[in-house]
């Protein structure tokens, strides 16, 4: 383990040098090119990637702890056509690593898709509807957070808690409608469900648990629509929500405290087999309350990021995936405090994180603890983040993971 951890620092300190020599702190990321003179029809393009060197102790005994990959790489493009009108493109890849890639570039891995592409038509200043494959979620702000500016080395991924059951990797292909009343944020969403999820090959057995199946076994009339919404209250500094994705952490740049709550509703998604073998469908729905609080502390440089929700899952009865998704409720929270320091280019933050989840399959618990630190160099534009994460479901045994990861924004 000593030569793995050598060989992580290694590395950690040559990614450094790399990530220093990119960007600024005064840098407003992306590439904004106007169309007019007055700049009110105009194009962004924002591009981003995150690699990934990761040390896992329990593997078997001819695999390496440790691995090199890359995470996410991701270009997002949006128009404003002119004030009314919105169009937005979001494409990349995920997850790239050696056992995942193809020769030359063909497989299914290796492959670029689309994230997003939806378009908007603007009702006045506060509010506007749209529709395309699209990114605005229900449940909780980690069901809509952007992957630019996580405090965490990644997203909490229970709280992604539709990925690959009813929709493409946490979008729906849908109508919604979003916007504000003074202080309050919505968003809304009425969504097809997708027919080859997950499960696409499960099939239901007498009095066995549930299985995300309903569009494929029940047909599209009575399963194939989901229905989604998330309200905050914007207590203290207004958050924007001209883009869906949700800011992980401010670094004390805001002065944010918002409560919300969410909802995703599916009727009939799941399936299970009666005892006359009749197949029988389950509404899917979760619900979840959370809290955020991002601010200075004092004239110093200091911050605090907060956050907590609550979550109840039903996927159906004794419903479990890969432990991932469960019938259950979930606490989650995390903490980071940006450490004072002078010099505004370089911010460290190290933080905390805890997840308990009840499992209602295996009448147990999971548990999922982490501690790490972020160094920021040029904002989230430029960032090294080194975190220890130890999970634990049931009566298996502890895993324990130390990642390194590398992000540049642009």
């Amino acid at each position: 383990m000593k030569k793995q951890l050598i060989l992580l620092f290694g590395l950690c300190i040559f990614i450094l040098q790399y990530s220093y020599s990119q960007g600024s702190p005064d840098y407003t990321g992306g590439l904004k090119v106007k169309l007019n003179e007055d700049g009110s029809k105009y194009f962004r393009i924002i591009s981003w990637a995150q690699f990934w060197a990761r040390y896992q102790d329990d593997v078997p005994d001819e695999e390496s702890k440790t691995s090199l990959s890359i995470r996410r790489a991701r270009i997002l493009m949006y128009a404003q056509i002119n004030k009314d009108f919105l169009i937005l493109t979001h494409f990349g890849l995920n997850s790239l690593n050696a056992n995942n890639q193809s020769p030359l570039g063909t497989g299914e891995s290796s492959q670029l898709f689309f994230h997003g592409v939806w378009g908007q038509y603007n009702l006045g200043k506060n509010h506007a509807i749209g529709g395309g494959l699209h990114y605005w979620n229900g449940i909780s702000r980690l069901n809509n957070q952007s992957t630019l500016n996580i405090m965490t080395l990644d997203n909490n991924r229970q709280s992604w808690s539709t990925i690959g059951l009813s929709d493409q990797f946490a979008r729906h292909i849908g109508i919604y409608a979003k916007g504000s009343f003074g202080k309050l944020q919505y968003r809304v969403s009425i969504n097809e469900s997708i027919t080859n999820n997950l499960q696409d090959t499960a099939v239901p057995v007498a009095n066995g648990p549930a299985i995300y199946a309903g569009r494929r076994l029940l047909g599209s009339k009575d399963a194939g629509k989901n229905f989604a919404g998330y309200f905050d209250y914007n207590f203290m500094d207004q958050e924007s929500n001209f883009l869906p994705y949700k800011v992980g952490s401010y670094i004390g740049g805001k002065k944010v405290f918002n409560v919300g709550a969410g909802f995703f509703y599916h009727p009939d998604g799941s399936v299970r087999e009666n005892t006359v073998g009749d197949l029988e469908g389950e509404d899917v729905a979760i619900f979840a309350i959370d809290a955020f609080y991002d601010a200075p502390l004092g004239d110093n440089g200091s911050a605090i990021t907060a956050y907590a929700t609550y979550q109840n899952n039903d996927y159906g009865e004794n419903y479990t995936l890969g432990q991932t998704y469960e019938t259950g409720s979930m606490i989650y929270s995390h903490v980071g405090y940006v450490i004072p320091n002078d010099n505004k280019k370089t911010k460290f933050q190290p933080y905390a994180s805890f997840n308990l989840r009840s499992i209602d399959a295996i009448d147990d618990n999971a548990t999922t603890f982490g501690v790490g630190a972020n160094a920021y160099f040029s904002g989230h534009h430029s960032k090294l983040t080194l975190e220890y994460l130890n999970t634990k479901y049931g009566d298996n045994d502890a895993q324990s993971f130390i990642t390194l990861q590398a992000m540049i924004y642009l």
